[in-house]
C-alpha cells in the first residue's frame, strides 16, 4: 500500500467523529456537583488548618516536661509537612475544576480520571498518619508517670496492637469520609457523563 492509498483510507475512514461538545443544560448540570466538591474541599482545607493551630495552641499552653512538648511538637510539625504535600495534590484537581476547559467529553473523562486519583491520594493521606500514631503513643508511653512501669511485653503489646487496629480504622475512615464528602458529587458527574456517550 503506498502513501496515496493510506491517505485515503484515512480520509474515508468516518469512525472518528471528533470530540464530542457538552450543551449548556449539560454543564449547568455539571457545575452544581462540581461546585459543591468545591465546596468541600474548601472546607476541609479550612478546617484542616483549625485543627493544627488548635494542636499547636494546646502544646504551648499545657504544663508537661520540656522533652514531652518538644518531640509531640516537632511531631506534629512532620504532620503538617506531610498535610501540605496531600492537599498541593488536592489544589491541582481544585484548580483544574475551575478551567474553563471543561467544554467537551475527553475533558471530563480527564477529570474523572483525576477523581479517581485523588481518592487514592485521599486513602494514602490518612494511611500515612499511622507512623504518627504509633510515635505519639511511644512518646505518651515514655513520659505518662506510672506507679508501676509497663513490662516490655505490655509495651510491644500495646504497640503491636494500636497498630493493628488503628491501620484498618483510618483506611475505612478515609474511604467513609472521601465517600461522604465528595462520593456522591463524583457519581452525579460520572451519570452526566455516560449521558454524553
Amino acid at each position: 500500500m503506498n502513501i496515496d492509498e493510506l491517505k485515503n483510507t484515512w480520509n474515508q475512514d468516518d469512525s472518528f467523529e471528533g470530540t464530542p461538545g457538552i450543551s449548556m443544560e449539560q454543564k449547568n448540570k455539571i457545575n452544581l456537583p462540581l461546585e459543591k466538591i468545591r465546596s468541600n474541599m474548601r472546607m476541609e482545607f479550612w478546617s484542616t488548618i483549625g485543627i493544627f493551630i488548635f494542636a499547636f495552641t494546646v502544646i504551648a499552653l499545657s504544663s508537661g516536661p520540656f522533652k514531652f512538648k518538644f518531640y509531640i511538637t516537632i511531631l506534629i510539625a512532620s504532620m503538617v509537612f506531610v498535610t501540605f504535600f496531600f492537599f498541593s495534590q488536592f489544589f491541582k484537581l481544585y484548580n483544574n475544576m475551575s478551567s474553563p476547559m471543561m467544554k467537551t467529553y475527553d475533558s471530563l473523562k480527564d477529570l474523572l480520571h483525576q477523581f479517581d486519583l485523588n481518592k487514592q491520594y485521599y486513602l494514602s493521606f490518612y494511611l500515612c498518619f499511622v507512623p504518627f500514631l504509633v510515635c505519639e503513643i511511644i512518646i505518651v508511653l515514655e513520659f505518662i508517670p506510672r506507679p508501676v512501669p509497663l513490662s516490655h511485653l505490655k509495651i510491644a503489646g500495646i504497640l503491636i496492637g494500636s497498630i493493628l487496629i488503628v491501620m484498618p480504622l483510618l483506611f475505612f475512615i478515609g474511604k467513609w469520609w472521601f465517600s461522604r464528602l465528595y462520593g456522591k458529587h463524583i457519581r452525579q458527574i460520572e451519570s452526566l457523563v455516560n449521558e454524553l456517550t
